[in-house]
Protein backbone atom coordinates (compact mmCIF):
# COMPACT_ATOMS: atom_id res chain seq x y z
CA UNK A 1 0.00 0.00 0.00
CA UNK A 2 1.42 3.17 -1.18
CA UNK A 3 0.66 6.47 1.47
CA UNK A 4 1.10 9.97 1.29
CA UNK A 5 4.21 11.63 2.46
CA UNK A 6 3.94 14.35 4.97
CA UNK A 7 4.87 16.86 2.32
CA UNK A 8 1.69 15.86 0.16
CA UNK A 9 -0.46 15.93 3.12
CA UNK A 10 0.95 19.12 3.95
CA UNK A 11 0.48 20.60 0.44
CA UNK A 12 -2.74 18.91 -0.36
CA UNK A 13 -4.17 20.76 3.49
CA UNK A 14 -2.47 24.26 3.05
CA UNK A 15 -3.71 24.50 -0.81
CA UNK A 16 -7.22 23.71 0.78
CA UNK A 17 -7.70 26.10 3.45
CA UNK A 18 -5.57 29.13 1.19
CA UNK A 19 -8.02 29.00 -1.33
CA UNK A 20 -10.75 28.55 1.52
CA UNK A 21 -9.94 31.17 3.04
CA UNK A 22 -9.31 33.31 -0.22
CA UNK A 23 -12.92 32.20 -1.24
CA UNK A 24 -15.08 32.78 1.77
CA UNK A 25 -13.65 35.66 3.62
CA UNK A 26 -15.54 38.21 1.34
CA UNK A 27 -18.23 36.07 1.05
CA UNK A 28 -18.86 35.77 4.47
CA UNK A 29 -18.08 39.17 5.72
CA UNK A 30 -20.25 40.28 3.09
CA UNK A 31 -23.30 38.20 4.03
CA UNK A 32 -22.91 38.63 7.65
CA UNK A 33 -22.38 42.42 7.28
CA UNK A 34 -18.74 42.04 9.87
CA UNK A 35 -15.49 43.61 9.06
CA UNK A 36 -13.48 41.70 6.70
CA UNK A 37 -11.05 41.81 9.09
CA UNK A 38 -12.88 40.02 11.66
CA UNK A 39 -14.13 37.15 9.51
CA UNK A 40 -10.89 36.92 7.98
CA UNK A 41 -9.61 36.41 11.52
CA UNK A 42 -12.62 33.82 12.16
CA UNK A 43 -11.61 32.11 8.53
CA UNK A 44 -7.83 32.04 9.54
CA UNK A 45 -8.61 30.10 12.63
CA UNK A 46 -10.93 27.69 11.74
CA UNK A 47 -8.34 27.19 9.03
CA UNK A 48 -5.81 26.40 10.92
CA UNK A 49 -7.90 23.93 12.75
CA UNK A 50 -9.25 22.39 10.08
CA UNK A 51 -5.54 21.91 8.30
CA UNK A 52 -4.66 19.66 11.88
CA UNK A 53 -8.27 17.78 11.54
CA UNK A 54 -7.90 17.71 7.63
CA UNK A 55 -4.58 15.65 7.84
CA UNK A 56 -5.72 13.74 10.63
CA UNK A 57 -8.81 12.63 9.05
CA UNK A 58 -7.15 12.14 5.87
CA UNK A 59 -4.54 9.87 7.48
CA UNK A 60 -7.33 7.58 8.66
CA UNK A 61 -9.34 7.49 5.41
CA UNK A 62 -6.02 6.80 3.31
CA UNK A 63 -5.33 4.04 5.84
CA UNK A 64 -9.32 2.93 5.16
CA UNK A 65 -8.32 3.33 1.26
CA UNK A 66 -5.49 3.51 0.40
CA UNK A 67 -4.56 6.27 -2.34
CA UNK A 68 -3.18 3.51 -4.88
CA UNK A 69 -7.12 2.08 -5.16
CA UNK A 70 -9.48 4.21 -7.66
CA UNK A 71 -11.00 6.61 -5.32
CA UNK A 72 -15.04 6.99 -7.30
CA UNK A 73 -17.02 10.14 -6.98
CA UNK A 74 -19.50 8.49 -4.67
CA UNK A 75 -16.59 7.76 -1.92
CA UNK A 76 -15.29 10.97 -2.44
CA UNK A 77 -19.13 12.15 -1.22
CA UNK A 78 -18.86 10.44 1.88
CA UNK A 79 -15.34 11.54 2.37
CA UNK A 80 -16.39 14.82 2.25
CA UNK A 81 -19.49 14.36 4.41
CA UNK A 82 -17.63 12.74 6.95
CA UNK A 83 -14.89 15.38 7.14
CA UNK A 84 -17.64 18.22 7.39
CA UNK A 85 -19.83 16.46 9.94
CA UNK A 86 -16.42 16.78 12.11
CA UNK A 87 -15.30 19.66 11.31
CA UNK A 88 -18.98 21.13 12.44
CA UNK A 89 -18.55 19.84 15.82
CA UNK A 90 -15.28 21.21 15.99
CA UNK A 91 -15.70 24.35 14.84
CA UNK A 92 -18.42 25.76 16.56
CA UNK A 93 -17.44 26.91 20.01
CA UNK A 94 -14.27 28.91 17.84
CA UNK A 95 -17.10 30.30 15.76
CA UNK A 96 -19.44 31.02 18.77
CA UNK A 97 -16.41 32.55 20.76
CA UNK A 98 -14.96 34.53 18.07
CA UNK A 99 -17.86 36.16 16.82
CA UNK A 100 -19.35 36.63 20.31
CA UNK A 101 -22.64 34.93 19.51
CA UNK A 102 -24.46 31.88 21.17
CA UNK A 103 -23.67 28.46 20.19
CA UNK A 104 -27.30 28.42 17.98
CA UNK A 105 -26.26 31.41 16.00
CA UNK A 106 -22.53 29.68 15.40
CA UNK A 107 -24.25 26.86 14.72
CA UNK A 108 -26.18 28.84 11.84
CA UNK A 109 -22.71 30.13 10.73
CA UNK A 110 -21.42 26.29 10.46
CA UNK A 111 -24.83 25.03 8.66
CA UNK A 112 -23.79 27.70 6.22
CA UNK A 113 -20.03 26.97 6.15
CA UNK A 114 -20.79 23.44 5.64
CA UNK A 115 -23.08 24.35 2.83
CA UNK A 116 -20.23 25.99 0.93
CA UNK A 117 -17.95 23.78 2.37
CA UNK A 118 -19.15 20.07 0.97
CA UNK A 119 -19.40 20.93 -2.56
CA UNK A 120 -15.85 22.44 -2.28
CA UNK A 121 -14.48 19.43 -0.48
CA UNK A 122 -15.81 17.38 -3.02
CA UNK A 123 -14.59 19.23 -5.48
CA UNK A 124 -11.06 20.18 -4.16
CA UNK A 125 -10.34 16.28 -3.21
CA UNK A 126 -11.88 14.81 -6.63
CA UNK A 127 -9.38 17.08 -8.39
CA UNK A 128 -6.51 16.31 -6.35
CA UNK A 129 -7.17 12.66 -7.00
CA UNK A 130 -7.34 13.32 -10.31
CA UNK A 131 -3.76 15.46 -10.82
CA UNK A 132 -2.08 13.53 -8.38
CA UNK A 133 -3.19 10.41 -10.41
CA UNK A 134 -1.51 12.13 -13.71
CA UNK A 135 1.66 13.17 -11.48
CA UNK A 136 2.46 10.15 -10.55
CA UNK A 137 1.90 8.03 -14.07
CA UNK A 138 3.92 11.27 -15.42
CA UNK A 139 6.54 11.11 -12.76
CA UNK A 140 6.72 6.61 -13.55
CA UNK A 141 7.51 7.56 -17.15
CA UNK A 142 10.71 9.65 -16.55
CA UNK A 143 11.86 7.42 -14.27
CA UNK A 144 11.56 4.77 -17.51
Amino acid sequence: MRTRSMKERFLHAAGFEILAILTVSPLAAWVMEKPLFQMGTLAIMLSSVAMLWNMVYNSGFDRLYPPDQTRHFSLRALHALGFEGGFILIGLPIAAWMLSITLLQAFLVEVAFFLFFLPYTLGYNWLWDKLRQRWIVRKSCEAR
